[in-house]
């Protein structure tokens, strides 16, 4: 028996004992869950009513069988406790449903009170990176790998799901080249290649992969024991590509992109993406964002969602509005 076949047996062990003890979502909390997002109050459905991933009203949750889904998550859906868990419960559910769900998350809060705590300053590019000295990656590896992606994984799997916490050295899946000027950037890495092989039999074996945006280097050039810290958003829109995902969904602290009076943009093609960065429209932290969105859909994903990760239940919802648009949140980014 293979390594990847002792893990998944030994991950399927926990989570039978974890669900005796817990109370996991069953199909008819689904189906309440989605009401809820829809503001129909409960009290208003029969006890039977419940979802099933057959129900003809809801074709595209069929639809999501073996879909796979990369979804890049932070903001305060990372840092807030109680949507930290309703995103878990999110993803879990997602799981349920068939979808094949890849987690990259972000941290830099967490970071950044890291390195307060040890008295180590840090800085940023005037592009917003952050400058990666060895000592930062040390600390953002011990973070990002270390307390936020176990217990991101952990919480996926005490609302149902099986999900493994890795770094993007674990197993070389993220193997990174030097981005820009060491001197000036420190060791921030772009990704070079993906181990899609390893990623994609986990995915076949029903495991979420977790994944904390630390590389390794390249074995060509002899570094493959450096450890390159990659910014999330370039993360995940690689992940996305080297898994043909369907789609991949940015959680962020806005509604999604805006236009100059502040009203939401709900689709944008490519072309108009690069417009409305290069017309001053989209400015800051989304500019990376829609960057690397469009860059994934360039080159195979199908479409890139931009969301409010402040709303409850933001990740189910943007799926339940891919089937009613009238509740149709963020922006989609499509060729």
């Amino acid at each position: 028996m293979d390594a990847i076949k002792v893990l998944a047996l030994f991950i399927f062990t926990v989570q039978t004992s974890i669900k005796l003890k817990c109370n996991a979502y069953c199909p008819q909390e689904l189906h309440l869950a989605l009401h809820r997002i829809r503001e129909v109050p409960t009290s208003r459905l029969p006890m039977t009513d419940y979802y099933s991933p057959t129900d003809v009203q809801l074709p595209d949750v069929i639809n999501l069988k073996d879909s796979i889904i990369v979804v890049k998550y932070g903001g305060n859906a990372m840092t807030s406790p109680e949507l930290a868990e309703l995103f878990c419960e999110d993803v879990a559910e997602l799981q349920t449903l068939g979808a094949k769900m890849v987690v990259v998350h972000g941290g830099s809060p967490h970071i950044n009170a890291m390195l307060s705590a040890v008295d180590l300053d840090t800085k940023f590019s005037p592009s917003g990176m952050r400058i990666s000295t060895p000592e930062v990656v040390n600390i953002a590896e011990m973070v990002l790998c270390g307390s936020v992606n176990k217990l991101i994984a952990n919480n996926i799997c005490n609302a149902g799901g099986n999900a493994i916490g890795l770094s993007g050295r674990d197993n070389q899946i993220m193997q990174c080249v030097q981005s820009g000027n060491r001197e000036e950037l420190g060791y921030v890495g772009n990704v070079e290649t993906v181990n899609v092989d390893f990623l994609k039999k986990l995915l076949e074996l029903d495991i979420i992969p977790v994944i904390s945006p630390i590389g390794c280097g390249m074995a060509e050039y002899g570094e493959e024991q450096i450890a390159y810290n990659i910014n999330a958003d370039v993360a995940a829109a690689r992940l996305a590509q080297a898994v043909e995902a369907k789609q991949i969904v940015y959680l962020t602290d806005i509604e999604g992109v805006l236009n100059k009076n502040n009203q939401l943009l709900r689709d944008l093609t490519l072309q108009e993406a690069q417009i409305l960065i290069r017309d001053k429209t989209i400015t800051g932290g989304m500019i990376p964002k829609v960057q690397y969105a469009a860059e994934a859909v360039l080159n195979g994903v199908e479409y890139a969602k931009i969301i409010d990760g402040r709303r409850e239940h933001a990740l189910l919802h943007q799926i339940v509005s891919d089937i009613d648009h009238s509740l149709d949140g963020g922006t989609t980014i499509r060729y």
